[in-house]
Order: C-alpha cells, then sequence, then structure tokens
C-alpha cells in the first residue's frame, strides 16, 4: 500500500489557526466612567487572564476554545463560580472593531472597551481598607 493518495489528500486540508491563537487577556470595563480595576465587586473591570474569567464576584475557567470561522472569535465551555453557587455554560468572545471585547453569553450580548496600559487604574475607597477598631484586630 502506498502513502501517496494519502498525502496528496492531507495537503488539500486547508491549515487553519487555532483558538489559542487568539487572546482576550486583559482589563475591560462597560464603559469610560467606570475604573480600570477589578475588585471582586459588582461594577468592577472584567479581567480576562490565563484562559480565566473575573468578574463581580464570579469567577470562570475558560476551556474547549473553538474558533469561529471567519471570524476573531472563539467559542468556550465555562465552569463558574460565585458566593453563592456553581455553574456551566458556553460563552463567545469576539474581539470589537473598535479594538474592545463583545461577550456573548446565553442570549445577552456585552460590550467593552479595553483599560489601556498606564491608564489611571482607579482607586479602593480608604473606608474598604480600614480595620474597624471594635473587632479586636
Amino acid at each position: 500500500m502506498t502513502l501517496r493518495p494519502l498525502t496528496a489528500l492531507a495537503l488539500l486540508i486547508p491549515v487553519t489557526a487555532h483558538a489559542q491563537d487568539h487572546t482576550f487577556d486583559g482589563l475591560w470595563r462597560a464603559d469610560s466612567s467606570m475604573a480600570c480595576i477589578q475588585t471582586g465587586e459588582e461594577g468592577s473591570a472584567l479581567k480576562v487572564e490565563d484562559d480565566t474569567l473575573y468578574g463581580g464576584s464570579t469567577t470562570c475557567d475558560m476551556s474547549n476554545p473553538v474558533d469561529v470561522t471567519d471570524m476573531q472569535a472563539v467559542l468556550y465551555d465555562m465552569a463558574c463560580e460565585d458566593d453563592d453557587d456553581a455553574f456551566d455554560g458556553r460563552a463567545m468572545f469576539m474581539n470589537a472593531a473598535d479594538g474592545g471585547l463583545l461577550l456573548i453569553w446565553d442570549g445577552f450580548a456585552f460590550k467593552y472597551e479595553a483599560c489601556e496600559e498606564g491608564e489611571p487604574a482607579g482607586e479602593i475607597p480608604a473606608a474598604a481598607l480600614a480595620i474597624d477598631e471594635d473587632d479586636g484586630e
């Protein structure tokens, strides 16, 4: 048996980019009035780092990336936990034309703008850092 027909067939299969070629790592905010800081609280910036999504009090592991054909988008399986429970889902991350991020999740579409490097990261209120003297700490 000769391998030439198989080799010829293999050469006809197009080589495509893998989902790992896309990166959505960074800080993302819903609008310019939000600070570029991820605090784990509602209203803070969304953070994507090393296939993990941090948003509010929710953390999601992003796995099984699948490229969306002819789009700068990747579909992920999401395994999420928040303060109360755990849940699974699918989400599509897409590069927006203006350099932002589109996140499509179970019938909802969210638009985020990129937090630029060197941009003020916002401040954590002093009250959040204060230790209550009545606690004995």
